[in-house]
C-alpha cells in the first residue's frame, strides 16, 4: 500500500493520496474577511493544491463545505457556484460548524480522483 503526503507537519497533511484518490485538508482563508472572499481563497487554495496532486477541479468526486453561520450560505454558493466546472459538479454537503478560530467563516474539504 502506498501512502503519499504534502505539505506535513506533527498535526496533518495538505495533501495525502491513496489508491488514484486525492484527499485535501480543510481550506480556510484569511480570518475577518467577508464570506465571499474567503469562499474564492479556499477555492484557489484548492485548485494549488490539486495541480500538485496531478489533477483539477473536474475531478473532484466530494465536497464538505461547513460555514460559521447558514445564514451565509447564498453568499458562499455566489463564488461556488462560479467555480465549479459545468458538468462537473461533485457531491457536497454544506453544514454549520462552530470552525477553528472566530474569524474564520468558511472551511472546505475536498475529495477528488487522479
Amino acid at each position: 500500500m502506498t501512502i503519499t503526503r504534502h505539505h506535513t507537519n506533527q498535526r496533518m497533511s495538505q495533501i495525502v493520496i491513496h489508491n488514484d484518490v486525492v484527499y485535501l485538508a480543510g481550506q480556510v482563508g484569511t480570518m475577518d474577511d467577508s464570506v465571499a472572499d474567503q469562499t474564492q481563497q479556499c477555492l484557489d487554495k484548492i485548485d494549488i493544491l490539486l495541480t500538485e496532486a496531478g489533477c483539477s477541479k473536474e475531478s473532484v468526486l466530494q465536497t464538505t463545505i461547513w460555514l460559521a453561520d447558514m445564514a451565509d450560505f447564498e453568499e458562499m454558493n455566489g463564488v461556488w457556484d462560479a467555480w465549479v466546472a459545468p458538468g462537473h459538479a461533485p457531491a457536497r454537503a454544506c453544514g454549520e460548524a462552530k470552525l477553528a478560530r472566530p474569524g474564520f467563516k468558511v472551511e472546505i474539504l475536498v475529495i477528488a480522483g487522479l
